[in-house]
């Protein structure tokens, strides 16, 4: 196996590692205002207040720490691939800032809703929260969508996206299932982190996340069989992930059915990372394709060989520090949330 070979197992390692554990902090965010159980009476606001603070406790402890696969993800691509870094930043321009600017909103509203000192202020500091993980699953829905069909490409080279690739079915579908992935994503990591009551609710409504996943994802499916959706380079590889992709929905939706919480954030894991497989296995050697047929191949994208070189030594040190503080954080925060801790959020 190539040198450049490896670096891009590396870079979609990065990004999948990102779409697991950033995921489930978008999915919970999405969900924050809808896990509590109002009924009117003074148990029922505490116990809706108990449900929307669920939801930030359960990844209070890793929230910004998760942040770090994104970072690495955007060095390994800035270092070892700057050919496809400005192209694909140039192309994707408007939905990478709209990811940002969730994420910054998100940050920032998560951090301050415990500063707020009237319902209005925490409504409104809740409406943030929810933008912040919205916004950005939606838009990696899109990015997916976009790098699966293919996307124009001018005469000098360089890709470009337009409204209507943006706002195309298949793109649309496949930020729309995405999105709805992530919010079940999410839901099975309060379940598995909160008391039981709250679990209860979370998993029921991961469950009801998961068929509506399946449902939006026949969409993009039925578009690619009748050739107006993704254009695969290596299409039987492509139909067995996407075969994996529903077989670990199938499973997401049976655990969270069953009341198996490890069993479906594990389902709802595989079935996160295995969209950014689909997009690396389905078109390399390429990278980035064009709805022409033409694309950017890895050959055409890395780095010269002396700074992948130079790189690896760096690479070595940077995936085990990664991949050991983020063992650390897990064990160090195991078991389930009950009570606000006066540090979190």
């Amino acid at each position: 196996m190539s040198l450049e070979t490896l670096w891009l197992g590396l870079l979609g390692l990065l990004l999948a590692g990102y779409f697991v554990l950033g995921g489930y902090d978008y999915g919970a965010q999405m969900l924050h205002p809808f896990l509590g159980a109002p009924d009117g009476s003074p148990d029922g606001r505490k116990a809706e207040r108990a449900g929307r603070n669920a939801a930030l406790d359960a990844i209070a402890p890793f929230f910004l720490g998760n942040e770090v696969w994104l970072v690495a993800f955007a060095g390994v691509l800035f270092g070892a691939f700057p050919h496809l870094e400005g192209t694909l930043l140039s192309g994707l321009y408007p939905l990478i800032v709209a990811i940002l600017v969730g994420l910054v909103l998100g940050n920032a509203a998560v951090q301050l809703r415990g500063r707020a000192h009237s319902t209005r202020g925490r409504r409104y500091w809740d409406a943030l929260i929810v933008f912040g993980g919205a916004v950005p699953a939606l838009c990696w829905g899109l990015v997916l969508g976009l790098l699966l069909h293919g996307m124009p490409r001018r005469a000098d080279g360089s890709f470009h996206i337009g409204f209507g690739e943006v706002f195309s079915p298949f793109v649309l579908g496949c930020g729309v299932t995405t999105a709805l992935l992530f919010a079940a994503h999410g839901a099975a990591f309060v379940a598995l982190r909160s008391e039981p009551g709250l679990a209860v609710r979370a998993r029921r409504l991961g469950a009801g996340l998961v068929r509506a996943a399946g449902a939006a994802g026949l969409l993009p499916l039925l578009l690619t069989l009748f050739g107006a959706g993704a254009s695969m380079t290596n299409r039987a590889t492509s139909a067995v992930i996407a075969a994996l992709f529903a077989a670990a929905l199938a499973g997401a939706w049976w655990y969270l059915s069953r009341g198996h919480h490890v069993g479906a954030f594990a389902a709802t894991c595989c079935a996160t990372l295995l969209p950014v497989l689909l997009v690396g296995a389905g078109h390399y050697p390429y990278l980035m394709i064009s709805s022409a047929g033409a694309g950017l191949t890895i050959d055409q994208a890395v780095t010269d060989g002396a700074t992948l070189k130079i790189l690896s030594a760096f690479g070595v040190l940077m995936i085990p520090t990664i991949i050991a503080y983020q063992t650390w954080s897990w064990w160090a925060f195991r078991g389930r949330t009950g009570h606000r801790h006066p540090s979190y959020f």
